[in-house]
């Protein structure tokens, strides 16, 4: 009901949205002679506000068709090397020639960015994937809005994420190296681990973990708080609502992404107030980096995606209230998930002294959990100064933790001969 009524409320708001766009373009007029007095000012910034909290933000586009390495413009293009109905794995595919004009190598590391699937489009990873591109040839998650898909498809869960994990590992070849980013920590360890105790070819040479969850118990967050304090059956029928009609998944039990949404800005609530404030003082000003700025985050993270029921329901159960993985209690297709059984995969941990998501000691956890590792393929970082989405984007991103990340991963490059990686050439799971 309450997925219906929020439809119900946005299609309710369009007619206002339409008057406050003709207010837009009557007071931007060079045809109105108020438009450039404070009334006029004044005027055209309400509309304009009003219309950029009650707009509909899509899916954002990735917007890397050229990037720039060592000062030289580089194009790329996007190749969708295998997709499922949850998922496409993107290839960012270099051009040779700009590389060559750059002073960069052709041949580079494969890095699969694993892109958290909670709540945000894989594109809130854009200034990520823009810093790997400089050196890596990256391929990235780019997970599907379950409202889009349809219930013939069937489900989707915690389990099957980590078979996905495997999946698209096993596309890009043999060794290559995976990033998880927040959320996908623990169901990538878990692939990692079971790879690795199959003695899997495709197995990563090393693995990455961003500001993630790998053991929720250590330095709690409010998010972890909530998801202790309240009991299963609390999520299952409060948060979990159904698809209406005219989505293809309509039916379809699901996490909305406006639920999660809402949960993000309450905790902060009123940072995006004063956010907002500000936004609206520089229309009137006429401050357009300002406008710039704001417009920049806010049509990101406010693009949101819904989860299905399973998968949220068993994030909630396995990673946040019984500490499975954390615990060595994960079970996967019937055998347990062996993290000693990890004895070439190198480590890298990276947290962010102010996360507020997960807490210094959660992400680093995943040394203690993996102790066949050896001691020179890890390691552990805690940036100064960041919080949680400071952890993979921004200025320290790019300055401080990048280039870490980077030297961790080239020195753990394999050498050896290795089975050729497939062409990016479209697959389908079957």
């Amino acid at each position: 009901m309450l997925y219906a009524l929020h439809e119900l409320a946005y299609t309710s708001a369009q007619p206002w949205r339409l008057g406050a766009q003709a207010a837009r373009q009557f007071w931007t007029s060079p045809l109105n002679p108020m438009a450039d007095t404070a009334i006029g000012r004044t005027a055209y910034a309400s509309a304009e506000l009003f219309e950029s909290v009650t707009r509909r933000y899509g899916k954002p586009d990735w917007g890397l068709e050229v990037v720039t390495v060592d000062g030289k413009p580089v194009r790329t293009t996007q190749q969708v090397v295998w997709q499922s109905p949850w998922v496409k794995l993107i290839r960012f595919a270099r051009n040779v020639g700009d590389l060559k004009r750059a002073g960069k190598p052709v041949a580079a590391p494969s890095v699969m960015i694993v892109a958290p699937l909670s709540g945000h489009y894989a594109t809130l990873l854009r200034g990520t994937v823009e810093a790997f591109i400089q050196d890596h040839d990256v391929y990235v998650t780019d997970w599907t809005n379950a409202r889009q898909v349809p219930m013939l498809e069937g489900r989707f869960d915690f389990y099957d994420y980590i078979d996905h994990v495997r999946d698209m590992l096993a596309v890009i070849g043999p060794r290559a190296h995976v990033v998880a980013v927040c959320q996908p920590g623990p169901p990538v360890l878990a692939a990692a681990a079971v790879m690795a105790a199959e003695n899997d070819p495709n197995r990563p040479a090393s693995m990455t973990f961003m500001g993630s969850p790998i053991d929720a118990r250590l330095s709690p967050t409010v998010t972890n708080e909530l998801a202790e304090e309240k009991p299963f059956a609390w999520f299952k029928s409060n948060m979990i609502h159904t698809v209406p009609w005219p989505y293809p998944g309509f039916g379809r039990r699901v996490y909305p992404g406006f639920v999660q949404l809402y949960s993000f800005m309450s905790m902060n609530e009123e940072r995006h107030r004063d956010a907002h404030f500000d936004y609206f003082r520089h229309l009137v000003a006429g401050d357009g980096d300002g406008v710039e700025k704001h417009e920049e985050f806010y049509n990101e993270y406010l693009s949101v995606l819904d989860l299905t029921e399973e998968f949220y329901l068993q994030t909630i159960d396995l990673v946040f209230q019984q500490h499975a993985l954390a615990k060595g209690e994960l079970v996967h297709h019937g055998k347990p998930v062996d993290l000693s059984a990890i004895t070439d995969i190198a480590l890298c941990t990276v947290e962010g002294e102010k996360d507020d998501i997960s807490g210094v000691g959660q992400t680093q956890a995943a040394h203690g959990l993996c102790p066949n590792i050896p001691d020179d393929q890890r390691l552990l970082y805690v940036q100064p100064g960041v919080g949680h989405y400071g952890v993979f984007n921004g200025r320290r991103f790019r300055e401080e933790i990048y280039p870490r990340v980077t030297d961790f991963i080239a020195r753990n490059e394999k050498s050896a001969v290795q089975e050729p990686r497939v062409s990016a050439r479209s697959k389908t799971a079957a």
